[in-house]
């Protein structure tokens, strides 16, 4: 994991570390107050920064080539791309820009996360879909929309990258990522709002559900997904959702994370707390959350972990 941090009250300095940190970028303004921070934690699937500047800062920036979103403390952001103005303040979180196109607006002293992933993710996030995935609207599609969206950023920001241990685990971060651009094709418009499900049940059949739970047994430790358990088959990952749909009452992932939750009773089981924690345990089988775990453990054993590890 790449972690960085930068502080300055230097307008030059700061507009060069932006330019590095995401693209090239010219800072209009020569403001009184000249303080700048900036945090970041950075793996190759998902980047997160978060920025404070005590000044207006007008920006005007090159294309990114990532799924940008922006979540909003405290102040103002304008966004003028194209001609256009639109105004983001605290409690927003919204998408900044298409990838491939260029941006421009001003932040008017204020603290936000930046928050970007491979547009490549959305693609995984809805891998039946007929045609190139991509999101089409910068605005949440309502309130709780928005609330979901807030939370999977901090979810990623507090629980993943914040906690070097979880950060250095593929399984936790790859899942991590996939959930984010899932948060983020859910919260904002994008080209699969309004496109109705097209089921493949013609491999939807037990076959295909015994192949999909034999990968996910033999292969519950990786950073495995959707698609890769569909390409194991093969079939569409339609048809793998349909056959756990059909012949089980469950999805193909919430079938995936119970193999998880299974393996570290087995090993809470094993283990020896002088030499083990539960919170080694969750991490080494995708749970980065520690309440969730243990709330998930609970409903599935009727027991805490720690209770488990100490028995």
């Amino acid at each position: 994991m790449e972690t960085m941090r930068f502080s300055s009250g230097d307008l030059d300095a700061t507009e060069e570390f932006l330019s590095a940190a995401y693209t090239p970028m010219r800072i209009g303004g020569r403001p009184d107050d000249t303080r700048a921070r900036i945090e970041r934690n950075a793996t190759d699937d998902v980047i997160v920064d978060r920025l404070r500047f005590g000044y207006e800062m007008a920006y005007d920036a090159d294309c990114l080539n990532r799924i940008c979103l922006i979540t909003m403390h405290s102040g103002t952001l304008v966004d003028t791309t194209g001609g256009r103005e639109e105004v983001f303040g605290p409690g927003e979180t919204f998408l900044i820009a298409q990838p491939d196109r260029p941006y421009t607006g001003a932040v008017r002293s204020a603290s936000y996360t930046i928050t970007m992933f491979d547009p490549a993710l959305l693609g995984q996030a809805a891998p039946s879909s007929p045609q190139p995935v991509r999101l089409t609207g910068h605005r949440a599609v309502s309130p709780a929309a928005n609330r979901l969206l807030g939370t999977a950023v901090a979810f990623v920001r507090d629980h993943v990258l914040a906690d070097p241990v979880a950060a250095a685990s593929p399984l936790l971060v790859g899942t991590a990522a996939r959930h984010l651009a899932a948060a983020a094709l859910t919260a904002l418009p994008s080209t699969m709002s309004g496109v109705p499900d097209s089921i493949d049940s013609r491999d939807g059949g037990s076959d295909t559900l015994a192949r999909a739970v034999a990968f996910i047994e033999e292969n519950a430790h990786r950073d495995i997904g959707l698609t890769e358990i569909a390409d194991s088959i093969p079939v569409t990952p339609r048809a793998v959702q349909y056959a756990f749909a059909r012949h089980t009452g469950t999805t193909p992932l919430a079938y995936l994370r119970r193999v998880r939750l299974a393996r570290a009773h087995t090993d809470l089981k094993a283990a020896s707390p002088a030499s083990a924690t539960v919170q080694e345990i969750a991490l080494r089988w995708g749970f980065a959350h520690q309440g969730r775990f243990a709330a998930a453990y609970h409903d599935a054993y009727n027991s805490s972990p720690s209770h488990t590890l100490r028995t």
